[in-house]
């Protein structure tokens, strides 16, 4: 099974992500086919600043990482540095 799985950067991590999103994905990248990726076009609409964005998204990134995501077995990306998922947000948004 292949899970997807992320986070908003729109502030800093907290013990509450960390129990209710992190720690399952560091047990299912152990077991699944798992991509995580950092959500910063949905934080966006919370974090008007660019350069606190990018700060946010450099800083969830870390945290993944120190916190067990093991980029290794488990592919991290960022959104924004996928052009496709905005190109398909796009033409979906434009039938509903």
């Amino acid at each position: 099974m292949r899970v997807l799985t992320g986070i908003q950067s729109s502030g800093d991590l907290h013990i509450g992500n960390y129990f209710g999103s992190i720690k399952q994905m560091v047990e299912a990248q152990k077991k699944e086919e798992t991509f995580t990726f950092i959500a910063n076009y949905h934080a966006m609409t919370s974090v008007t600043d660019g350069a606190r964005l990018a700060e946010l998204t450099m800083q969830s990134a870390t945290d993944f990482l120190a916190l067990g995501i093991d980029p290794e077995i488990n592919t991290l990306w960022v959104q924004s540095d996928v052009k496709e998922v905005l190109e398909l947000y796009w033409f979906l948004s434009s039938y509903t």
